[in-house]
């Protein structure tokens, strides 16, 4: 075998990575099992590369006390999982911080052992669409939908990003539809806000997640999400700003700050 092919052998000796150790005619869950059972899920709830290092304690909030209380509701539905079954709607502009969280808070519910995903709602529907344009592709609508549907904790990002249509819609309420009924939990995060009076800052000039959605889907997600809308600059444009650019790229002054 080429060398540089050369299995690097079983992480486990005691159970050669199986998760089963055998005893005469015994067979029980090696000590490594939850590991790498929790390994397997990380690789299947399909994080973008991108979000790869988030999690809720690498979550920055500085001083404003928005983030830290969506970082502190984050953290406190984790630690309730799997007795509390509403999951969670973060609205703000972009950049504060939704998907971070979001992606936190199914990292830790897999250190839980349970199986969640993450799916960005534009790339969901492209992907339905192309089972239409190529029906001999080999996977179908149900196909792609089933693990949005079964998952046992999903999160929906970017959700009212998509062109509103009536098929959006439908696939949308689907979904959601579905995973109410079977309560099972979703982690959502938009762009949209909920309409406010002028004095709240938001006025009906603007879009809200209502009017991408539909009232009946709204509605709905009253039910299934506590909301939790965030106020914050957006991190995007402060980390892009030529200061950060410059301190990012800074060489280190001595061996102490490699």
């Amino acid at each position: 075998m080429d060398e540089g092919l050369q299995d690097d052998g079983p992480r486990c000796p005691r159970c050669n990575d199986t998760g089963w150790v055998i005893e005469g005619d015994e067979a029980f869950r090696c000590d490594c099992y939850e590991s790498l059972r929790q390994d397997i899920l990380l690789a299947q709830a399909n994080i973008p590369e991108r979000y790869s290092h988030c999690s809720l304690l690498g979550f920055e909030v500085g001083n404003n006390t928005s983030l830290l209380r969506a970082r502190d509701i984050a953290m406190d539905l984790v630690k309730a999982y799997p007795a509390r079954r509403d999951g969670l709607l973060f609205m703000g502009g972009c950049g504060v911080g939704k998907t971070h969280l979001a992606v936190g808070i199914i990292k830790d519910i897999i250190s839980k052992s349970v199986p969640c995903l993450f799916v960005d709602f534009r790339s969901l529907l492209d992907e339905i669409k192309e089972t239409y344009s190529d029906p001999k592709g080999g996977l179908s609508e149900s196909d792609i939908l089933q693990p949005v549907l079964e998952t046992e904790v999903v999160v929906l990002d970017d959700l009212g990003a998509e062109h509103v249509s009536e098929w959006v819609r439908d696939r949308l309420g689907f979904i959601i539809n579905y995973r109410y009924n079977n309560k099972k939990m979703m982690i959502i995060t938009t762009n949209y806000l909920d309409a406010r009076d002028k004095k709240g800052g938001l006025t009906r000039t603007v879009q809200t997640l209502e009017d991408r959605i539909g009232i009946r889907l709204r509605s709905r997600l009253y039910e299934m999400c506590d909301l939790v809308e965030i106020k914050a600059d957006d991190y995007r444009l402060k980390i892009a700003s030529p200061h950060a650019r410059k301190k990012r790229k800074r060489p280190p002054k001595n061996a102490a700050e490699k």
